[in-house]
């Protein structure tokens, strides 16, 4: 039949059907959108039955679709748009594996000319697994270009880094040199920009000495300017790297490192923490040692190891431990 055609364009399908009487049902041509092929149906009996399902198929059955969508029906007694009446739907949004799955039942005595639009806001494929799983639309997002762009930006970082692509710096470490890059570096250390802003001598400002971190250290650090760095060599420099972010005023980096040591905190270590802490100024992580030994009186689990901390540590930081003790006694 002439009027069972659906037109598409981007994610709006559109039949028109150009005479529907009292008691009729029409089903449309099959129209691919996604990687489904769909189909409508309409049938009369009281009230005016849509139907928007899936076609029967392989894909449809292994990957079922979730659809967001409006539907929207309208009549027209002739050509002119303006004696045209509609009824729009609300937003739906389901899983569609058969022509039962959803239906949009419309209160009205539409004869003749109808126009049925469908416009897909949003199309997933449903996990089959019944544990849930992850759902993604099948079309490209802001949030998905932005993921893809930023993976594409890493992936040239890390080889600009492994493969000293256009290297224009040498860094001399404790046990060896490494390569890197001036805009990298300028654009993750205010300190690193200041010292090449300064130098006149562009030998000089070639060559910088990082004297007090190991190569092995010294990679880590590179890695988290350049955005590459695996949890594993984080957390295994993190110390290191806190010493770095210090002294070349790395802000995030300190802080991710003030977190790390925060977030395995133990009797163990404590005291150690408490000591590093003080060292590089980090109040959350020294809050959290203070926290750890007297609100929840872990301070009776490092009797043998206070004596040996109390006499190399900081005169200040004892009166601060001091203070502490006497505020839990208020």
């Amino acid at each position: 039949m002439g009027d069972s055609k659906v037109e598409t364009i981007s994610r709006l399908a559109q039949w028109k059907i150009d005479n529907f009487g009292p008691c009729s049902y029409k089903k449309s041509d099959p129209f691919k959108l996604g990687i489904w092929n769909w189909c409508l149906s309409i049938e009369r009996n009281r009230y005016l039955y849509i139907h928007l399902f899936p076609e029967p198929s392989r894909v449809s059955k292994e990957q079922p679709p979730i659809a967001r969508f409006i539907l929207r029906v309208s009549s027209t007694a002739s050509s002119s748009s303006s004696s045209r009446r509609f009824y729009i739907s609300p937003v739906h949004e389901r899983v569609l594996r058969t022509c039962d799955d959803f239906v949009w039942p419309v209160d009205t005595t539409f004869l003749g000319r109808l126009i049925i639009d469908v416009e897909f806001l949003d199309l997933k494929i449903y996990p089959l697994n019944s544990q849930g799983g992850e759902t993604s639309s099948i079309w490209p997002s802001d949030g998905k270009l932005q993921s893809v762009a930023t993976q594409n930006t890493l992936r040239c970082l890390s080889r600009m880094l492994d493969e000293a692509i256009h290297a224009d710096l040498t860094i001399i470490t404790s046990d060896g040199t490494l390569k890197a890059h001036k805009a990298v570096m300028t654009a993750t250390s205010p300190v690193f920009e200041a010292s090449y802003h300064d130098s006149d001598n562009e030998k000089e400002s070639s060559t910088i000495h990082i004297e007090n971190m190991s190569q092995e250290s010294c990679t880590a650090l590179l890695s988290y300017m350049y955005g590459t760095i695996k949890p594993e060599d984080f957390w295994k420099h993190r110390l290191a790297l806190l010493g770095a972010a210090k002294k070349y005023e790395i802000s995030d980096l300190k802080d991710a490192c003030e977190e790390s040591l925060l977030e395995d905190l133990n009797s163990g270590n404590v005291l150690e923490r408490l000591n590093e802490a003080w060292m590089y100024q980090l109040h959350k992580l020294k809050k959290g040692c203070f926290a750890f030994l007297f609100d929840f009186g872990k301070i009776y689990d490092v009797r043998d190891e206070i004596n040996t901390f109390f006499r190399h540590a900081e005169r200040e930081l004892m009166l601060e431990m001091f203070q502490e003790v006497l505020t839990i006694w208020k």
